[in-house]
């Protein structure tokens, strides 16, 4: 028979803690998985872009979608990983009883790409 757990009586304020603690867990997971999602997506569209977008255009230049097709590739890797570490600070700021920083650089870069990679794909639409 296994060990039967042990009940601990806690305060109305730690009830609250803990509770406000599990949500905040929860939610982290959700983002992450948001950011993974993402990454997913941009990764179908690297492979759409570099492979399936040249054939249907019929063109013989298929170099430029090709480039923007590994942009988004390693867009989309970069997506997973920053949600991923930023899953992980959270835990262990949670951990430690305080809130993570915000990589306000990193997500700017993000941001930044993910803008220049809309742009390309226009340019790519309209004079290819």
């Amino acid at each position: 028979m296994p060990p039967r757990a042990e009940t601990v009586d806690l305060s109305d304020d730690d009830k609250k803690t803990l509770d406000a603690s599990r949500r905040t867990r929860l939610a982290g997971e959700r983002t992450e998985l948001a950011w993974w999602r993402t990454g997913l997506t941009s990764l179908a569209v690297a492979v759409a872009v570099s492979r399936v977008v040249p054939e249907l255009a019929g063109t013989s230049r298929r170099w430029p979608y090709v480039a923007a097709g590994v942009c988004f590739a390693l867009y989309g890797v970069a997506v997973i990983a920053y949600g991923s570490l930023r899953r992980r600070d959270l835990d262990r700021a949670l951990t430690e009883g305080r809130f993570p920083e915000t990589h306000r650089a990193v997500q700017g870069a993000i941001a930044l790409s993910g803008i220049l990679l809309g742009l390309v794909t226009v340019f790519l639409v309209l004079f290819e």
